[in-house]
This record gives C-alpha cells, structure tokens and sequence, in this order.
C-alpha cells in the first residue's frame, strides 16, 4: 500500500490537560486540540476543569469534545459549556446515535472507527454521509478498560479499501518515531496522538508533542 502522501498534514493532540501542553501543541502548529470526558479515562476532565482551557484556546486551534457513548444530558453540558468545533464520537455509537448527536447540538461530528481488519474499517461508510470525518483507530485489545488512547497501532493496510471514500484522521499507536511511516504509507491527511507523546497515562510530555508534530509536518 502506497498512497500519494497528502499536501499538508494536519495534527490533532488529544487528551490534553494543562495550558503547556496545550500551548506546545498549538505553537507547534496543531490545527486540534482534543479534550476527554470519559471518567475511566486517565486524560478524563469534568467539564468545569474543561472550561478555561478550552478558554485558553481561544481560537487558535479548532477544539475537539471526545465523549464515549454519552446521554443527551452529557452531550449538551459539553456542547454548552466547552463549545467545541468538533465532537469525536468514541463508543459503540450507531449511525441513527451519532446522527442524532450531530442534530441535537449542532456540532459537526468525527466517529471513532476501530480497526483491525479491513472489514472493520469498510464500517466508516456507513458513517460517512453523517460525519465531518472519521476517525480510524486501533481495535482495543481484548480486556482493555479504554475503548482508545492504549497506545497500539493496526495494520495500516487495512484502510486499502476505503481510505479514498471517507474524509479522515488516522489514529492508533502513533508515536513521533513512527507517524511519518504512517503518514507515508496511508497518505493520510490528518494524523491524531494521545497516549504516543506522554511520560506516563494522561501526562503529555511537551517535548514529544512537539517532535510529533515536526515528523509529522515534515513528510
């Protein structure tokens, strides 16, 4: 799998909670910047500890609301409050769900797809008509408590079928050693990292964002 690599790769941080990383991952030219609401998660933030970071963005990168399977009430306080550009879907959430979401808050909307084979990843067209863009992330292995941010890239060739369809980020295992291989190989045009620049779970480690972002740019 050889794919023409995109004109300019686009970069999404996730699961951020400080203004540094924040402003590392902005200075470095991140056009996302993602914030989890997800208690089990270890990069999980209430959504009054979301509210002045979200703040601090301040429009200078297009902020990012992960929630897993969320009630309407939970949809709502986030889509008040935080006023996110994007929500990431990362559940079991069905087309009718995700649709519905998109609907009831206005917001456009990016569905996690979770890969492991190529059939896994065909799902994303079911979704595509509904989402601003998909979000193609590695299968949680088997027992895992997070549904993502574990850290474990899938075989990229598995987006041979359906990377060309659907508008989307690839995400999964990414780390700054290994995302211009990635880039290369899917010629995916936009890339997203959480656990992959962190020191320890939840703990973003500056310097590794930014070596994220130049390996990537650098393609």
């Amino acid at each position: 799998m050889s794919t023409p690599r995109p004109k300019k790769v686009k970069v999404k941080i996730c699961g951020l909670k400080t203004t540094d990383a924040i402003d590392a991952a902005i200075a470095s030219g991140a056009e996302y910047v993602g914030f989890v609401f997800f208690p089990p998660s270890p990069r999980n933030l209430s959504v009054a500890e979301a509210q002045p970071l979200a703040a601090h963005v301040a429009g200078r990168a297009r902020i990012v609301a992960l929630m897993v399977d969320p009630n309407d009430t939970l949809v709502m306080e986030v889509a008040g409050a935080i006023r996110p550009d994007l929500i990431q879907l990362h559940g079991s959430e069905t087309p009718a769900r995700t649709a519905a979401i998109a609907e009831l808050t206005g917001i456009p909307v990016m569905k996690a797809i979770k890969v492991e084979t190529k059939a896994d990843a065909g799902h994303a067209v079911d979704y595509a008509e509904i989402c601003e863009l998909i979000l193609f992330d590695a299968k949680a292995p088997k027992g895992a408590p997070l549904p993502g941010g574990n850290g474990v890239p899938f075989d990229w060739h598995a987006l041979e079928d359906v990377s060309g369809s659907v508008d989307y980020m690839l995400s999964g295992g990414l780390t700054p050693e290994n995302v211009a291989e990635a880039i290369r190989l899917t010629g995916a045009p936009a890339v997203d990292v959480s656990s992959g620049v962190e020191s320890a779970p939840g703990v973003k480690d500056t310097a590794r964002i930014r070596a994220f972002i130049e390996a990537a740019k650098a393609v």
